[in-house]
């Protein structure tokens, strides 16, 4: 008996076309975009996530890290020289310092409390008012003292951004409220009576702000007198004294001035005066002939 031959699956019947429907080739530029995408596929087989192998467009940085903006042109050290105060500006009794006075370690050296009071403290000591960095370093800087009155000022030209400058002028202008009198302490710990008050100073530059700090042992009002007449040498008695400093910065565009004019005796308010009017001027002169030689 012969069996009939297993059913096969009937192959599925390819569509039909619409009667009249003819059958196009590809275009070549078809064909030609399948073959390259082929090829591109081929190449990089294999590769798993990796990125694409042509350059990648660079992004654009974070604004953090963006850089910031420039400092405004500085004097030359020429220019800044010429913008400082000298003896001869003074009178007969100044001459070049011989060295810092001991009043400086003996009385500015110290802390308080309030971080305004602290920082203050510190600036007096320190003369650094614009800050401590390498932007802000002193362009041009001279040092002088009062043989007979024993004053001691210190005299500086430092070139910085307006609004920043500006900002240490206007924290300058808080002190008389914020540390108007407050106790400061040495290293060993001994007690200071500290001081701060407003100083009227001459219409000189664009902005200015002074003060009169007084440091001692015992309160400037307390009924005694215990100042002494003391030359600002390395030599100097402290003991019993009440030192008066006057702290100045006036500024000028992107530049400023800044004096320490401080003394063991009575202050001499024409030195500071002095120096505001000249400086502000000098400085003035200075920054013109600087943007006439660009």
């Amino acid at each position: 008996m012969q069996h009939a031959p297993a059913a096969r699956p009937s192959p599925t019947p390819a569509p039909r076309l619409p009667p009249g429907t003819a059958t196009r080739p590809l275009p070549a530029a078809a064909i030609a975009a399948v073959l390259a995408l082929a090829a591109s596929a081929c190449v990089g087989g294999g590769r798993g996530t990796e990125g694409p192998v042509g350059p990648v467009p660079p992004t654009a940085p974070s604004p953090a890290v963006l850089p910031s903006a420039e400092l405004p042109p500085v004097l030359t050290p020429g220019q800044a020289r010429a913008a400082l105060v000298g003896a001869d500006d003074l009178g007969e009794t100044w001459e070049p310092t011989r060295g810092a006075a001991t009043w400086r370690d003996e009385l500015l050296k110290a802390t308080a409390e309030r971080p305004d009071c602290r920082r203050l403290l510190d600036v007096l000591y320190t003369e650094e008012l614009f800050g401590t960095g390498a932007a802000t370093a002193p362009r041009a800087t001279a040092a002088l003292d009062d043989v007979d009155g024993g004053a001691q000022l210190h005299y500086r030209v430092t070139s910085y951004r307006a609004a920043d400058l500006d900002r240490t002028l206007a924290w300058l202008g808080t002190l008389p409220d914020t540390c108007g009198r407050f106790e400061a302490r040495d290293a060993h710990g001994a007690a200071r009576d500290v001081r701060v008050a407003g100083l009227t100073l001459p219409e000189a530059g664009d902005a200015r702000r002074g003060l009169r700090v007084t440091v001692g042992d015992t309160a400037p009002d307390d009924g005694e007198d215990t100042r002494t007449d003391t030359r600002a040498d390395t030599g100097t008695d402290t003991g019993g004294g009440i030192l008066t400093v006057d702290l100045v910065a006036v500024r000028v565009g992107d530049d400023a001035i800044s004096l320490t004019n401080g003394t063991l005796g009575a202050p001499a308010d024409d030195a500071t005066r002095t120096c505001v009017e000249v400086g502000a001027a000098r400085l003035t002169e200075a920054r013109r002939q600087g943007r006439a030689q660009v």
